[in-house]
């Protein structure tokens, strides 16, 4: 018998192929195919719940900021799950009580308010304690308060003095706002507030490009200069991606003089920006020099006497627009000294190698050099710098044995006189200098053995090297503040998964007492669990590189999960950020919720290392930007783990991260299946001078028209593309310019390769009020490319974390 066999109609070959295609890719993702996953709305909901905005709320207290009395005692409000409360700590007495009876001031304020007030939620959260004790004084309800600290009787004397404190009684919690400038460029104007001086009386600003001064009780304004000119005016940091117009001055201790400088910016290359509107659109063009331009912005160092609005010009050539740790000019390059006859600064290369240490006679503008410092690659002053000036002696910062340690140095003669620090583990913070006791006070990393090598810590140590103390040995990551005295110190300590513990020391590590300890318990019961420290090696096989894994809280050992680097190359910074507590890290925790391993890995080529290890890629910021590491240590954590599934691996990062995730799908295409890239910083030779020139070297022309970035910009590797890459930029981004983004789609193009491209217009470089939007594609396009499962559609995401710049 012959059987006949149904004929399929076209629409159902189509479909038929369409079912067979989709399992066939779901089969090369991995098993997925064999068990589909469904990625819901509720999934999202429910990932979103681990954003900041929903469990920062949920870990209460465990922080101190102390208000030192003269006698070592201080106060300071400790927040609890009932509330608040406002706590005086006695460090010699070891006794910890109520700064004044809350119930009290409760009842007083219900009584002089007619509103109900609860001694547990007052409703300021700062105040001003009495030279006696004896009464405090607040803002509330738009009035300023005075109460007794005995009897409670509470009076209002005025109208809110304003800030913080200036609550209602309604509501014992507010918000701050944070200026923004106007990005004008220099000009200024008579809404601008200006820099006070110490003693409050006057206050300097931009005005044309000239520095005025305003007398703080008449307002009367006066100029104090007269010849600066667009793009050539007084105390500006209009340079590269810092427009604003703000005035960069360092007053004299004495309020009589300011220091700062002529910035000349008048043959620097513009860069131009196009809003999207209806109509003509509006053109935004600044100064924004380049690796390789002829010209970039200079200093004109001055001193300005504000009594006779005199200008001092300092007798030496002009300063590039350089810090000894940072992209723009900062005030921790310069000092005054007490009597306000010198001015110290440090001069710093244009390729950041060498390091000039100065004085000047702030009466002449005569000026001399005290000592320099030259280097191969580029100099840090990681702890900064201080001047001893009754001693005539300078605290100096150095890499050069490989580590960041502290020198003294002879402010006469220039010559060394000892090393104050040395061993391994950086020196990243003078916290203190008694001069009289020759005591400094530093933080460090990587010196506790058999820690965290990110881990801070407090030590105090002789000027002439000798009496090293560890003040806060225990295991953690310690942020620790010292008293006026330097008796006491308030150590909060924490790791990545260990909560706030809040300590009182002394000057030798002792344990005073405790203070406060942080409660989780509304963060544990939502089911939220801390990241996995996590230990590789690097790709040379043997250099310890650390990180954090983030699993899902419904984490099941017996799966197998796609892997996913969430990256940031450096080399100012790195990856996974400080190592103590946070309820959240951007939105890792949040993505690994919808079915992933999520891990943050700082690799060779990152600070708060050795100087070696930072300089792993100077001069190979494409070929070698820790992306050797990243993908070393991925596969070490795959072998570990067997619920780690390395063939559906994706990286993502923002500016230098997405120029980091753009490399890693140029470079490794075999590894990295699926990529997003967002405000890549893709050529260097497209981004501000300082950043590429102190990284990868001053730019260097070949005799066949290439350079030495050529290599390290990502453009030149688009060809090698083969996984799924989004692409995405602000079209006003004034930080990274999307000229870079566009030159990689270009290059794309070009090479016939499949990408998607995401654009923010009138968005800058963190998207603002559309990261919201950014974040739901990113989480949309690794469920779809790397989980094999369908996004739900459009999802309306309500919150974003904040993007690293």
């Amino acid at each position: 018998m012959i059987r006949r066999t149904k004929r399929l109609s076209n629409r159902s070959f189509v479909v038929l192929i369409m079912c067979v295609g989709s399992a066939l890719a779901l089969g090369a993702q991995g098993p997925s195919a064999y068990a589909p996953v469904v990625v819901t709305a509720t999934d999202y909901a429910k990932a979103e719940r681990f954003l900041s905005a929903t469990v920062a709320p949920l870990v209460v207290g465990g922080s101190v900021s102390p208000n030192w009395l003269s006698d070592e005692r201080f106060w300071y409000r400790s927040v609890t799950i009932d509330g608040a409360e406002f706590v005086l700590v006695d460090p010699v007495k070891r006794t910890r009580k109520p700064l004044f009876d809350h119930a009290k001031v409760a009842a007083a304020l219900t009584a002089a308010t007619g509103v109900e007030v609860s001694a547990s939620q007052l409703p300021f959260q700062s105040l001003e304690l009495s030279a006696d004790g004896k009464s405090i004084s607040f803002d509330a309800e738009k009035r300023r308060w005075s109460c007794d600290a005995a009897s409670a009787k509470c009076t209002a004397t005025g109208e809110a003095a304003g800030g913080r404190g200036a609550g209602a009684l309604s509501q014992a919690s507010g918000r701050e706002g944070r200026g923004q400038a106007d990005g004008r460029g220099g000009r200024g104007g008579s809404g601008v507030a200006g820099v006070r001086s110490p003693d409050g009386k006057r206050a300097v600003f931009i005005r044309d490009w000239n520095l005025w001064v305003r007398d703080v009780a008449t307002n009367q304004e006066t100029p104090l200069t007269t010849d600066g000119v667009k793009n050539f005016g007084y105390a500006t940091d209009n340079a590269g991606w810092a427009t604003s117009d703000r005035a960069i001055v360092l007053w004299s201790p004495d309020s009589r003089k300011v220091a700062t400088f002529q910035q000349d910016e008048r043959e620097v290359g513009d860069m131009y920006l196009v809003d999207t509107k209806v109509g003509h659109p509006t053109l935004k063009s600044w100064k924004y020099p380049l690796p390789g331009d002829k010209t970039v912005a200079m200093l004109q160092r001055v001193i300005i006497d504000v009594d006779a609005a005199r200008v001092i010009r300092l007798q030496m050539p002009p300063d590039y627009h350089r810090a000894t740790l940072g992209d723009n000019v900062s005030l921790n390059d310069m000092t005054w000294s007490p009597d306000a006859a010198q001015f110290a600064f440090v001069s710093t290369s244009r390729d950041h190698k060498q390091a000039t240490f100065r004085v000047a006679d702030a009466a002449t503008g005569s000026v001399r050099t005290v000592f320099e410092e030259t280097v191969p690659t580029h100099f840090e002053s990681i702890a900064g710098w201080r001047v001893l000036w009754p001693t005539n002696e300078v605290i100096w910062s150095s890499q050069r044995d490989d580590w960041g340690q502290l020198y003294l140095y002879d402010l006469v003669g220039g010559t060394l006189k000892n090393a104050i620090t040395s061993g391994e583990g950086p020196v990243t913070q003078i916290t203190r200098v008694d001069e009289k006791t020759r005591t400094i006070w530093y933080t460090a990393l990587g010196r506790e053995k058999g820690q965290d090598p990110y881990f801070r810590h407090l030590y105090h140590i002789g000027l002439d090297g000798k009496n090293l103390v560890s003040v806060t040995p225990d295991d953690g990551d310690h942020d620790v503040q010292v008293s006026p005295s330097g008796r006491f110190a308030i150590d909060t300590y924490s790791k990545p998964d260990v909560p706030p513990v809040v300590a009182l020391r002394d000057g030798a590590g002792k344990i005073v007492m405790p203070l406060e300890k942080a409660d989780i318990s509304r963060l544990l019961a939502v089911g939220w669990t801390p990241p996995m420290p996590i230990t590789m090696k690097a790709a040379d096989g043997k250099t310890d590189i650390y990180g954090l894994l983030f699993r899902p809280t419904t984490f099941d050992p017996n799966k197998k999960y796609p892997i996913v680097n969430n990256a940031y190359p450096g080399p100012q910074s790195g990856s996974t950020g400080s190592r103590s507590f946070a309820s959240a890290r951007s939105d890792r925790q949040a993505l690994a919720e919808l079915g992933f391993i999520v891990v943050t890995i700082d690799g060779r080529g990152t600070p708060n290392r050795s100087k070696s290890f930072h300089d792993a890629y100077y001069g190979a910021m494409g070929s070698n930007n820790t992306l050797p590491d990243q993908a070393a240590g991925m596969k070490e954590l795959g072998r570990r783990f067997p619920w780690i599934d390395l063939s559906r691996a994706g990286i993502w990062g923002h500016s230098g991260g997405g120029f980091i995730a753009a490399d890693a799908m140029f470079r490794y295409p075999e590894f990295f299946k699926v990529g997003i890239a967002e405000s890549g910083n893709h050529d260097q030779r497209n981004y501000e001078d300082d950043w590429g020139e102190r990284y990868q070297g001053l730019l260097v022309k070949n005799p066949d028209g290439t350079d030495n970035y050529v290599f390290e910009s990502n453009q030149f590797m688009a060809k090698n593309l083969r996984g799924k890459l989004l692409l995405a930029h602000g079209m006003m981004d004034n930080n990274v310019p999307p000229s870079n983004t566009m030159l990689v789609v270009e290059a794309l193009i070009k090479a016939n390769r499949d990408f998607d491209l995401l654009v923010f217009p009138n968005q800058a470089h963190g998207y603002g009020d559309q990261s919201a939007y950014m974040m739901r594609r990113r989480w949309d396009y690794f469920v779809t490319w790397l989980l094999g499962a369908r996004a739900p559609h459009e999802y309306p995401m309500e919150a974003a974390p904040v993007i690293r710049h």
